[in-house]
């Protein structure tokens, strides 16, 4: 069962392997089902790409975006003005903060995609307002449940030494997706090039 390179996209398999399974291909009815060699069709492979890249497209602000304390910052000051003090009601104070942000705030899309409650708030409303105090930069540190805790990411080192704990723009949870489609495509490829190449059809 030796692997050839020569033409990885014709057969990776020796003349002998392949002349074995010619010969099994030729003996094995199945059932009377007929099977032939034959390529699989451009269209449907691209038709594939498409669908793959279409996927991507569509999702990629999405998936894996971990909300960071910088989005909800504004909406934590918000939390002690006297307009929304006087609300009683916690979903109504909420949407009156979410008004008065998400129209302006460069984090919307964020806001909108991790809301919050008030509860929420008043929970992460200290752990923000100690990093503020520290100097610390809050889209370094992810809101993990009811914790805000430092990013586990690590770019480029700053000017005093430290990492970058910022997610970057190309990983939103997608890139082990990448991983798993080469992955998938490739072992797909391996398993029909090991079969004889479609230049040759069994005689039924």
């Amino acid at each position: 069962m030796a692997w050839v390179y020569d033409n990885p996209l014709g057969t990776l398999t020796d003349v002998q392997q392949n002349k074995v399974a010619q010969d099994l291909w030729e003996l094995e009815k199945l059932g009377g089902l007929t099977e032939d060699n034959n390529k699989l069709p451009v269209p449907v492979v691209w038709l594939l790409v498409l669908t793959i890249l279409t996927a991507f497209a569509i999702t990629f602000p999405l998936w894996g975006q971990r909300p960071t304390a910088a989005i909800y910052e504004e909406q934590v000051k918000l939390m002690d003005t006297p307009e929304i003090q006087a609300i009683k009601d916690d979903k109504a104070a909420m949407k009156a903060i979410e008004d008065k942000v998400i129209p302006t705030s460069k984090y919307s899309a964020l806001i909108v995609r991790h809301p919050v409650t008030m509860d929420d708030l008043r929970i992460i409303k200290p752990q923000i307002e100690a990093l503020e105090k520290a100097g610390k930069d809050l889209e370094e540190y992810n809101v993990i449940g009811n914790q805000v805790a430092l990013a586990n990411f690590e770019g480029n080192r700053k000017e005093d030494g430290s990492k970058t704990r910022k997610q970057p723009w190309w990983d939103k949870g997608y890139t082990i997706d990448v991983f798993y489609l080469t992955a998938f495509c490739v072992s797909v490829m391996v398993v029909v090039k090991r079969l004889p190449p479609s230049t040759w059809q069994p005689k039924h």
